[in-house]
């Protein structure tokens, strides 16, 4: 028996789920044409300033409402989870009816704790790149999806008020950016998948211990909600959990910063108002009301801004001091990876990758070496930047 139940999960969402933005059949009908045609056009612009290539053919992004978001996001979570909880199930639970009813009734619950969070991010989720998904008839694991949810899109322009075809590019450009990283990248699903289950199997707690976790979750949300720091991420974190975390969060925060990056620079090219819908939508990040904000913070969606920030200043570095070609060498293999430290401070990765045994050596009978750049404690350059 699953851990989770992922009808009720499905259920759940799309019954909490509020409604898209009002919108006549014809515009719905444009918004959806016109968002398919960008995302195409977005491809070739990702690829032409980025330089990657994707090794297999990419299609028009699928279309969603909010419903459609929420199975696929189950979909997508029980394809990566399911054999893992169906595992830690089997070993925790034993097979006696006990544990066998209160299993049914905790995945249950689970289930709708799933489905309620999925609601809440269903109404805000412009896109994504769908990286786990069902078999095909045949059996073949597709490489994975890039969805756009319409409602969402149009709700954002609106409040926004910035113009329609110029906000649904740039939204594209970005979620082209995450297809085109895992298309041209074959090892990069495999990664963030292994490093996903392995975050999974070291969650081996004891119910005492779980208990205990719970409490201090009880303790994080009255924490935030007095306007204090921490989330329900770090509440239930093992040792060792939270060195894989800090190897998801590395690559996700390299992944969204590089969209990020890659949406506003190739921008004002193709996006003539591509500066007012940055300081437009940085402006609408940060003005959450005061729920709102305090949903994020338990929900660790805070720290996924701060990825963007953190991602696309490492990128934008990297890519003024070596270039854009020697930037992709982060996508060569997980050792070449920066890690967070490293996104923190480029420099650190720079000389780890980039500049790794570029040390001219003297003339023969010489013996001596050129110095390297003489560099700060804490591996920045000392020069000017």
């Amino acid at each position: 028996m699953s851990l989770i139940d992922w009808d009720v999960a499905v259920n759940t969402g799309t019954r909490l789920v509020r409604p898209g933005p009002q919108v006549d059949l014809a515009d719905a009908r444009q918004a959806v044409a016109q968002l398919r045609e960008l995302s195409v056009t977005a491809q070739g612009h990702v690829r032409e300033f980025t330089g990657m290539q994707p090794l297999e053919p990419a299609g028009p992004a699928v279309i969603v409402d909010r419903p459609g978001w929420i199975k696929a996001n189950v979909e997508g979570f029980r394809v990566v989870l399911e054999p893992m909880l169906d595992r830690l199930g089997a070993e925790k639970l034993g097979n006696n009816a006990a544990t066998s009813i209160t299993s049914a009734v905790g995945s249950r619950v689970t289930g709708v704790q799933l489905g309620a969070v999925l609601s809440y991010l269903a109404g805000r989720v412009l896109g994504q790149y769908e990286l786990f998904l069902p078999p095909d008839p045949d059996g073949t694991a597709p490489t994975g999806r890039l969805t756009l949810v319409a409602p969402n899109v149009v709700h954002t322009e609106r409040e926004l008020d910035v113009d329609p075809r110029d906000f649904r590019l740039w939204v594209c450009l970005h979620e082209e950016t995450h297809r085109t990283q895992f298309t041209s990248t074959p090892w990069l699903r495999e990664y963030v998948q292994k490093q996903m289950q392995e975050l999974l199997l070291a969650s081996n707690v004891d119910a005492a211990e779980f208990l205990d976790r719970l409490r201090a979750a009880g303790e994080a949300v009255a924490e935030v909600v007095r306007g204090g720091e921490g989330n329900l991420i770090e509440v239930f974190q093992s040792d060792e959990q939270s060195e894989i975390l800090e190897r998801i969060t590395a690559v996700m925060t390299l992944a969204e910063g590089h969209g990020d990056y890659v949406m506003d620079a190739v921008g004002p090219e193709v996006v003539p108002s591509v500066a007012q819908i940055r300081r437009r939508f940085q402006r609408r990040r940060e003005g959450a009301n005061r729920i709102d904000k305090i949903i994020r913070q338990l929900l660790g969606l805070d720290l996924k801004m701060k990825q963007y920030e953190e991602g696309a200043a490492f990128v934008r570095t990297v890519v003024t001091r070596v270039g854009m070609a020697d930037f992709n060498r982060v996508w060569e293999s997980p050792d070449t990876l920066p890690t967070m430290k490293e996104i923190r401070a480029p420099e650190l990765w720079i000389n780890r990758v980039v500049r790794a045994g570029e040390l001219p050596v003297a003339p023969e009978g010489n013996g001596q070496v050129t110095p390297p750049e003489r560099s700060g404690e804490d591996g920045e350059s000392t020069g000017e930047e």
